[in-house]
């Protein structure tokens, strides 16, 4: 078999590809994040519904096209499916800036949820395939740098061309390039060999959604770090979600500055922090396999001391240096999540475990994390006013960091038994 990765610049190159897909993934849904409020304002929203904007709308379009296409990508060409799907999500971004009420940005918002449904698991499935196990976890959470890197990019340019243009303009501004950036995927990167590396063949026949739904269930490892990454999603998506609100409102910033500091905190440093929580878990998982999710459970919980700082001081700039704290800690855990999943099952389950794996991380934590502070912030409002936000996101999020890495322990007790099942 000809591999079309043989040389190491051409599997680097397409990581590359596949983590800038990705950071437009993530561009594109912050976006609205940092120009939910001129919105708000002038489309006359309430923060219900703009959680559900950014939350559960979003979540339940992007899980029900994720599993469908990623049972498309587990046997069909996988990069073909990324190209058409970032250009979809691209052209809905663009598509949002012309928008008239809730009604039309609701559908536009729901666009680029089916457009990026088909982004992740193919690409997590073309990762495996071009990079051995032993740095799986290293190579996938490169690519999910492209959660912080979309999410810096979101809030800087977001933030500085409301600013300067409005929100209309920024939806334009960012949605045009994605759309080259498809051409670029289908003309440039080769569609590899499945188990070429692992020395495995890829059966023919594909594994049916039940037998790998089941498979995944029967572990308890699975279902364990499952919940868990949905609860740190939720914290993560309420956090992420929120925050240019929270500091518009309690502290007065404008959006222009706010951008520039979360894009620091939450963007940059939070890519540096899934790096190293990869390379972490492939450094110490080659003594002990439990390392992948030890990691990522002791981040989950080191982010609570920073986030409690966040909501509670009244001093801004302190408030903004302690978001790093979360920023760099919050998404550790997704590279070796993949990786421990894609370690769990076989080789054409691979697209489809991880849309499974987002559909339980997105409805728990894109669903309901956004959703719940909103609605919570609603409530809270008749008491306490502007500061509402603040005391949502406070009653909430930090206990969902906790409970998450108490499911990343357990997890960690069944993993090298789950790890011993593991099918061709």
């Amino acid at each position: 078999m000809n591999n079309p990765y043989k040389e190491p610049q051409v599997r680097n190159y397409a990581l590359g590809i596949l983590t800038l897909v990705y950071t437009f993934n993530f561009i594109d849904r912050q976006l609205l994040s940092i120009l939910q409020e001129a919105i708000k304002s002038e489309l006359l929203l309430t923060d219900a519904q703009l959680g559900l904007l950014t939350g559960f709308a979003f979540a339940m379009f992007y899980v029900t096209a994720g599993v469908p296409i990623a049972r498309l990508a587990d046997r069909s060409n996988r990069k073909n499916i990324v190209a058409a799907s970032v250009g979809l999500w691209s052209f809905m971004t663009a598509v949002s800036g012309f928008v008239q009420s809730y009604a039309q940005l609701l559908l536009a918002r729901i666009g680029v949820g089916i457009g990026e449904a088909g982004g992740s698991p193919p690409s997590h499935s073309i990762v495996s395939d071009i990079f051995p196990k032993e740095q799986r976890a290293s190579a996938l959470s490169f690519y999910s740098t492209g959660v912080n890197l979309g999410i810096m990019f979101g809030f800087l340019f977001g933030g500085w061309l409301n600013e300067f243009f409005g929100w209309r303009v920024a939806f334009l501004v960012i949605g045009v390039p994605g759309i080259i950036l498809a051409g670029i995927v289908f003309a440039t990167v080769p569609e590899p060999i499945r188990g070429l590396l692992e020395n495995k063949k890829a059966s023919d026949t594909q594994v049916p959604f039940r037998d790998v739904l089941s498979g995944l269930w029967q572990r308890k490892t699975f279902r364990h770090m499952g919940l868990a990454c949905g609860l740190n999603a939720f914290a993560g998506y309420g956090t992420v979600n929120w925050a240019a609100s929270f500091f518009i409102r309690s502290h007065g910033m404008t959006t222009g500055e706010l951008g520039t500091w979360l894009a620091l905190s939450t963007g940059l440093v939070g890519a540096i922090g899934i790096f190293v929580g990869g390379f972490l878990g492939d450094k110490l998982g080659a003594r002990d396999k439990r390392w992948y999710l030890w990691v990522p459970g002791l981040s989950t919980l080191l982010v609570v001391p920073g986030m409690l700082v966040v909501f509670l001081t009244s001093n801004t700039y302190l408030a903004l240096v302690c978001m790093f704290v979360p920023g760099f800690l919050q998404n550790i855990y997704l590279g070796n999540s993949i990786a421990t999943t894609h370690n769990l099952v076989g080789l054409r389950w691979r697209s489809t475990s991880s849309a499974i794996l987002f559909l339980i991380l997105n409805i728990i934590g894109l669903g309901l994390g956004p959703f719940a502070v909103g609605l919570l912030s609603d409530m809270f409002d008749p008491s306490l006013g502007i500061e509402s936000l603040r005391y949502a996101m406070l009653a909430v999020l930090p206990t969902a960091c906790v409970w998450s890495s108490i499911h990343f322990y357990l997890a960690s007790r069944t993993l090298n038994a789950d790890l011993e099942r593991t099918p061709e």
